[in-house]
């Protein structure tokens, strides 16, 4: 098969089911695919959006809904026509697919999220070792953050097959919708979808707390009753792994502490500085030679330095014990960016976008 990316003489027209465009996507290694009303098919590769072909025939509205209905389900299609939008995992005999179906001013837009249905192992993705020990906790909440797009679930989910591997627990997993299918090995693992086996995060977590679970993951903590459950949960004997969207630590603990009111916020900062085992920020950054993308990131370890921050409100002080902390593993993001920059993985135009000291940066540059 040709490069799709690559210019063609003749205008390439709407192919005729959407996994048509997911056969393409998956096989050149694109992360998302686009069918938008009035826009060429177009996919993230490597970071980058871009038409699949730059001769690709713009979709119709009439398209972009023959294609929606091609694939959506009965309930799918009736919460679309209902709500005006639809997400959940979309399987078909060569894969397992994350689904968006909005409908817009100009007709239906479609996004997919390709899920590589085989969980890569942390060793796979480069983890490094110092992370290994947040799984062997008996209690306690491990935080996995980063933007739209930045490998939070792959890490969880590397997180989990580690889990499943070395020890016998019961893991339950809560996600909007599932991506990675585990298979139970040392571990009976039960998988929840919001929406499809419960109402919301906050439901799902309240009813996994009398399921006897040892590992409960939550797949997004997105509002002040998912945070609360789930710091009661980990101080309550389980260990809890989730997700935010949040660029580093300081701002992760900043956002915990936030949702809540301002009466709760000194007993919240007290029982987050004692039940939080560690926040893993990251980025996913576009190579220097253009095969893929690096891996950026930050890991904060909860030391009695760290927990005496958060305890007094000063997570301000967070970066600098990171620095110091580099024994116990600790890397903030930025020393991460220098490490793939040094090493000519990423540019640094690249490092300069993604770092937050800019200062301290051009000095390092300019070494």
């Amino acid at each position: 098969m040709s490069d799709p990316s690559s210019p063609q003489s003749d205008t390439v027209d709407v192919l005729g089911h959407v996994d048509d465009y997911l056969r393409i996507g998956q096989e050149y290694d694109c992360s998302d695919v686009h069918l938008a009303t009035t826009a060429q098919p177009s996919w993230r590769r490597f970071g980058t959006l871009q038409p699949i072909w730059e001769n690709g025939k713009p979709l119709t509205a009439e398209d972009t809904e023959r294609l929606a209905m091609s694939f959506l389900g009965d309930r799918e299609r009736e919460r679309l026509l209902e709500r005006g939008d639809v997400d959940f995992a979309y399987a078909n005999d060569f894969g397992r697919f994350r689904a968006s179906v909005v409908r817009q001013r100009l007709g239906y837009d479609i996004c997919f999220r390709i899920i590589n249905t085989a969980v890569r192992t942390m060793d796979d993705l480069g983890l490094p070792e110092s992370i290994k020990p947040l799984t062997q906790y008996q209690n306690g909440i491990v935080l996995v953050t980063g933007s739209v797009g930045s490998g939070k679930s792959t890490t969880l989910a590397a997180l989990i097959d580690f889990i499943n591997r070395e020890r016998s627990d019961h893991i339950i997993t809560l996600e909007d919708p599932i991506e990675y299918v585990f298979n139970s090995n040392q571990c009976h693992i039960n998988q929840r979808e919001v929406h499809t086996h419960t109402e919301s995060f906050a439901a799902a977590l309240r009813g996994s707390l009398r399921e006897d679970p040892d590992v409960i993951m939550v797949g997004e903590m997105r509002d002040l009753e998912t945070i609360s459950l789930a710091i009661t949960a980990a101080e309550t004997g389980h260990l809890v792994l989730a997700t935010l969207h949040t660029g580093n630590a300081p701002r992760t603990l900043d956002r915990v502490l936030d949702v809540f009111p301002n009466d709760q916020r000194e007993q919240i900062r007290i029982m987050v500085s004692e039940s939080l085992r560690g926040v893993i920020s990251q980025q996913l950054i576009p190579r220097a030679d253009g095969q893929g993308r690096a891996l950026a990131l930050e890991l904060l370890m909860n030391t009695p330095a760290v927990a005496a921050c958060i305890r007094d409100g000063k997570t301000f002080m967070l970066p600098g014990i990171m620095q110091t902390g580099k024994a116990v593993g600790m890397i903030t993001m930025d020393d991460s960016l220098k490490n793939l920059y040094n090493k000519g993985q990423i540019t640094q135009e690249e490092c300069m976008s993604r770092c937050f000291d800019k200062a301290n940066m051009l000095k390092h540059f300019e070494m």
